[in-house]
């Protein structure tokens, strides 16, 4: 068996293959002229490689792996064993067609098919002559082609540029066998001893480390000349490397041991981040240890640390996960374990301070002054979870910055309205790409200490999706049973918010979900009266529209009666909101002014205030006299706070029926369907007949009916409207009621007493008619707010009849 050496540039090898055929003699140029002067086939079987060009006179081992490649091998081998050879243009190609392959080809001849132990066929090819494809003839079995023989333009004998160029291409070749540790120096000789020019281009070219198009680029060029020079380009480019290469691993190249090793090359890395003006990775990681030493930790959370920062030390700082690590230790470090602010235990000084922001909201103040009072007595106490429930606008938000002022606290307010992902309370699992901590930790982070006060604003405006339910995810925060180990996803270890006073506000409490609502102590905000709102113009809302508009506080002044009249005629809330959008209208009219130098009146009269604002646009809320019979003021409960409705019934010939416009919703209409049997069972009590009941139909009808409608606190209006039309008599001026009906005639107690009580002031009611049972509702309002107003507490409706209709027939009463 002889032992075949086959150079290899590419691979800075010697591939070896055992063969028992003689060593294969380098070319001479009689092998050459023999070579080219054999006639080319008309028809040859093309056969594609992936990865490799063959060049005439080359000899190549490859291993065919496609069942068309075998079979093409097999054919021919034991034929002429002629064949064509083609590079592919996309390796990634299984059945290349005619498209697929470069035109311009060797023919090659097969000299040795050897089967492999892992059952691959290697075939040895020797390239002879190059070709160009004329025509694909089949696909199948394989590829046939006809072909036509590409002839190479050699230059002139004493062409003593040429010979430069081949001498040129021997030197470099000798050199780079030189600085190539991997090649033998046997291929010297094989290079000095190459006798024919163009294999001698042909040889270099095909072991090359060049890539498929480059070198079929190569194979392509018809003037050896030409060759030969884009050779050289190559050659040049390879030598380079090769003594750039080897120039650097003679500076770093020391005969060192694993310890040593392993030291010189993070004091290598420590140099570079240095240089490029960062801290060393190790010297990173010992500023977290001393850090770690200062921290108030448990043991549990001293070995967590500990564990990570000894798996960030073996990270790669190039790698994925290096950079949420690090982050995760810095928000261990960054988090306020044990770390707290004093509170502020000087009780007047509180009361003060929460009297001096907000006028009015005494259960409020009155709630924060009690649990600084226990607070300062046991100076340890869980934190209670305050909700502040009530209509937009009458400082739920800004009450928590007082508090925190007030308890001297740091002030964290985050905002959930809309928020739909449990990750943004819960945080994210450290597996994730970019995960971060929940908005409760992040916050905390902020703060600075452990025991702020935090404000959760539209607690009530969380919504679900796919991400989760965030409100689910607040049970844990807002339990204080359960919060001293609040677990966040990316924290992984247990955080205590049992200092923490949470306070979270809510408009609408009936969208809150059932449990969460359980664990918080819900203070109800109510609105303001006229009164208190004038107040709250004066010292609050119009100071702060004159600095932020750039005044000075004698450039305007608005009297008491001026903010009366636009309380009453150009907002319609149970806040003050609209109120302070009304007002900085004025500034700002009063603003220009100023800066156009015009004159104007700096104490603000009636008739400014229409020329600026317009005409007054909420008188309907005013109470509407009731002249004809059937027309009836109610009280209703909105989510903006309390307001006033007018029912109204009319009647006509008929059987009867009963009709409802306005928008009702399904409870309003079993109302009137209520008071109309009731009527029908119990007419004569109120003096009306059955005949006119079963020979009138009854029309009932709520005004603004684009906007819906439902409730049963409108269940005695409706009896009270349906009676005034059936005995033509008109219900008492200035009157208004509210509660719910049953078929035995009883009145029962409804909700939002004090707004629908600031809804009757608004609208110069003075007479309400409750339930009995609501009196303790009125009993809690503050006296101020009741001021003016006569209350009638019923328990049957027939008492209701008696205090609403007057024994006074109406002008043009109908004759029934």
């Amino acid at each position: 068996m002889a032992n075949q050496k086959i150079l290899n540039i590419d691979s800075l090898s010697f591939q070896e293959l055992d063969t028992d055929a003689e060593l294969i003699p380098l070319m001479t140029p009689e092998d050459e002229e023999e070579m080219n002067n054999e006639e080319l086939p008309a028809e040859l079987p093309i056969l594609p490689l992936r990865n490799m060009v063959l060049f005439p006179g080359v000899v190549i081992p490859i291993t065919a792996g496609r069942d068309k490649s075998i079979r093409l091998i097999n054919d021919a081998n034991a034929d002429s064993k002629i064949i064509g050879v083609v590079a592919q243009k996309d390796e990634s190609v299984e059945e290349p067609g005619q498209n697929d392959i470069h035109p311009v080809g060797t023919v090659a001849r097969i000299l040795r098919v050897l089967k492999m132990p892992d059952g691959n066929t290697t075939v040895i090819l020797q390239g002879k002559k190059r070709f160009e494809i004329d025509t694909v003839t089949a696909e199948q079995p394989y590829l046939r082609a006809t072909t036509k023989e590409v002839s190479e333009v050699k230059p002139e004998q004493d062409d003593a540029e040429f010979r430069a160029i081949i001498e040129s291409i021997k030197d470099l070749a000798i050199q780079i066998i030189k600085e190539s540790p991997n090649i033998p120096t046997e291929a010297t000789f094989a290079i000095k001893n190459i006798e024919s020019n163009s294999f001698l281009v042909n040889f270099v070219s095909s072991n090359m480390n060049l890539s498929v198009k480059e070198k079929q680029e190569l194979l392509a060029i018809h003037d050896l000349k030409d060759r030969a020079l884009a050779t050289l380009r190559h050659m040049n480019v390879e030598l380079q490397k090769l003594e750039l290469k080897n120039d650097i691993q003679s500076k770093v190249r020391f005969d060192l041991d694993q310890q040593q090793r392993e030291y010189f090359l993070h004091q290598q890395m420590k140099t570079i981040q240095e240089e490029l003006g960062g801290v060393s990775h190790d010297q990173e990681v010992e500023d977290m240890r001393q850090k770690a030493k200062a921290k108030k930790w448990n043991e549990k959370t001293k070995i967590q640390f500990d564990k990570e920062v000894a798996k960030l030390q073996r990270m790669n700082p190039q790698a994925a996960e290096y950079g949420t690590q690090r982050n995760y230790l810095e928000l261990l470090l960054d988090l306020p374990w044990g770390e707290y602010s004093k509170d502020n235990f000087d009780l007047k000084r509180a009361d003060k301070v929460l009297h001096r922001d907000h006028f009015g909201l005494d259960d409020v103040k009155k709630r924060i002054i009690e649990y600084l009072a226990v607070l300062k007595l046991r100076n340890d106490m869980k934190s209670p979870i305050l909700c502040l429930y009530g209509p937009p606008g009458v400082g739920k938000t800004s009450i928590g910055k007082s508090v925190a002022e007030a308890l001297g606290r740091e002030y964290i307010r985050i905002s959930l309205g809309g928020l739909r992902d449990e990750a943004e309370i819960r945080g994210h699992r450290k597996t994730y790409i970019g995960a971060m901590p929940g908005r409760i930790i992040q916050s905390l982070r902020k703060a600075g200490t452990s025991n702020p006060v935090f404000v959760l604003d539209e607690i009530d405006k969380l919504s679900n999706s796919n991400q989760g339910d965030p409100s689910s995810a607040l049970l844990e925060v807002l339990d204080p049973e359960q919060n001293k180990e609040f677990y966040d996803n990316f924290l992984e270890l247990g955080f205590d918010l049992s200092k923490v006073m949470f306070i979270a506000t809510s408009n609408n409490m009936s969208t809150v979900q059932p449990a969460l609502r359980d664990r918080m102590e819900i203070i109800n905000m109510t609105g303001y009266t006229i009164e208190e709102k004038v107040e709250i113009a004066k010292r609050h809302l119009l100071p702060k529209q004159i600095k932020e508009h750039g005044l000075n506080p004698k450039d305007v002044s608005i009297g008491r009666k001026q903010l009366e009249k636009i309380i009453s005629g150009y907002t319609r809330e149970s806040g003050v909101r609209g109120l302070e959008k009304q007002i900085a209208r004025v500034v700002r009219h009063i603003a220009k002014s100023v800066a156009m130098e015009e004159e104007y009146n700096s104490k603000v009269t009636d008739e400014d205030i229409i020329t600026i604002l317009g005409a007054p646009k909420m008188e309907r809320d005013k109470y509407e006299s009731n002249e004809v019979a059937g027309v009836v003021t109610g009280l209703a409960w909105t989510s903006v706070g309390g307001d006033i409705l007018f029912i109204e019934s009319l009647l006509s010939k008929g059987k009867g029926h009963m009709t409802m416009t306005g928008n009702l919703g399904t409870v309003m209409k079993e109302s009137a369907t209520i008071a109309l049997e009731y009527i029908k069972a119990n007419g004569e009590q109120f003096g009306i007949s059955p005949d006119v009941v079963n020979n009138y139909n009854v029309h009932i009808h709520v005004p603004e009916g684009a906007t819906p409608k439902d409730g049963p606190s409108a269940g005695i209006a409706m009896l009270t409207s349906l009676v005034s039309s059936f005995t033509q008599k008109r219900v008492k001026k200035n009157l208004a009621m509210t509660g719910e009906i049953t078929l035995r005639g009883r009145v029962l107690p409804v909700g939002g007493i004090k707004e629908k009580i600031l809804a009757a002031k608004r609208a110069n009611i003075k007479e309400i008619i409750l339930c009995e049972e609501n009196r303790r509702d009125i009993e809690e309002i503050k006296q101020d707010y009741l001021e003016g107003l006569t209350f009638h507490y019923v328990r049957e409706m027939k008492e209701v009849i008696q205090h609403a209709i007057t024994d006074q027939k109406v002008k043009n009463a109908k004759t029934l």
